[in-house]
């Protein structure tokens, strides 16, 4: 018997029937998609007045992690208010992509709030396992801090973003940064985020591939299935990842939706599509944000498929969505930039 499921918005079903079906991953697979090129960055750059800066910073263990540096052009950092930093982890179940995957998305806030964008090529899975990911994400975010002098970036307007995999990190790294106590996170920003390893949630039994065997792709789950999150966290956590794997053994960190206590973390803006895996665990988090005392703003977009906005960012849901999440952006740092003026103008008064 076929699962009851919430189905996919009419222009993004119309979409995907043209989208050549994606099969299940493997170790196989997996080789191969990771031999396609990225998307050429030079494009999203070509229309826009940016600075590019390439760095590595040393992880715990020596290995060096790639930073690319977004900033707007012809601005001194020491003549121009300090501008806020969007600190970028790509998505793709943690074992494909890189550091211009999806940077189409930060770039926007680049143009709209004259952010510094800075993205990070953590290490991949299953090369890289455990902790490292999201310690390499941390190692970057730290640098970051200690250098936003020199990059021109407000320490205390810094939002971690990511999408997916990275959506997942960037939380990972918002509840890292609160236990060391730095550095200091404005907002995170987790857009359909991989959040729990054990892939147990409702969600993740509607978008089954087991469930569209018989159907055509425009039918089907999108680009992100129950058995592709469950190959992703196997590749991170071996025998501990996906259902039936352990949580005692499992850090938070990596998935955050284990994490006892959701207090004391930035402001969060987390969005999903009704029709995806990750639903059910992304509007869990919030709800548990809210729990704890927290403030959490949540979209699920009807008809949305996981990464929809990234795949087909005309399409009308799409723009609506992505729109939304910038609007979010600006209301949070114009409150932040005010309270900072605020702070300023106090010390000012008392010296």
């Amino acid at each position: 018997m076929t699962t009851a499921r919430p189905g996919l918005d009419p222009e993004l079903r119309t979409l995907l029937a043209d989208m050549p079906s994606m099969p299940q991953l493997s170790t196989e697979v997996l080789a191969l998609l990771r031999q396609l090129p990225s998307p050429p960055v030079e494009s999203l750059l070509a229309h826009r007045q940016v600075d590019r800066r390439e760095v590595t910073v040393p992880a715990g263990d020596g290995t060096p992690i790639p930073l690319s540096v977004f900033s707007p052009a012809n601005t001194e950092p020491t003549t121009i208010a300090p501008a806020p930093c969007v600190y970028w982890m790509h998505g793709g179940g943690m074992v494909m992509g890189d550091r211009f995957s999806q940077l189409d998305i930060p770039l926007e806030w680049l143009d709209e709030f004259g952010a510094v964008v800075v993205s990070v090529d953590y290490r991949l899975a299953p090369e890289a396992t455990g902790t490292t990911l999201v310690e390499d994400c941390y190692q970057g975010l730290r640098w970051v801090a200690e250098h936003s002098d020199e990059l021109g970036v407000d320490p205390a307007r810094i939002i971690v973003a990511g999408a997916s995999a990275g959506g997942g990190l960037a939380a990972g790294v918002a509840l890292l940064a609160r236990d060391l106590g730095a550095p200091a996170i404005d907002a995170q920003i987790l857009i359909c985020p991989m959040l729990d390893h054990r892939n147990t949630s409702i969600s993740s039994r509607q978008y089954s591939s087991h469930e569209y065997s018989n159907l055509r792709h425009s039918d089907g789950p999108g680009v992100w299935t129950r058995e592709m999150n469950e190959f992703g966290w196997r590749a991170v956590l071996g025998d501990h990842g996906g259902e039936g794997g352990t949580a005692e053994a499992v850090s938070p960190y990596v998935s955050p939706a284990l994490a006892d206590d959701l207090s004391g973390l930035p402001t969060a803006y987390i969005d999903t599509g009704s029709a995806e895996v990750f639903r059910d665990e992304d509007t869990e988090y919030a709800t548990r944000i809210w729990a704890a005392g927290g403030q959490a703003e949540l979209h699920v977009w009807a008809g949305g498929f996981h990464g929809f906005d990234a795949l087909y960012p005309q399409a009308h849901i799409s723009v609506t969505a992505r729109r939304t999440r910038t609007d979010w952006l600006a209301r949070n740092l114009s409150r932040n930039r005010s309270q900072s003026r605020s702070r300023s103008r106090s010390r000012n008064h008392t010296t």
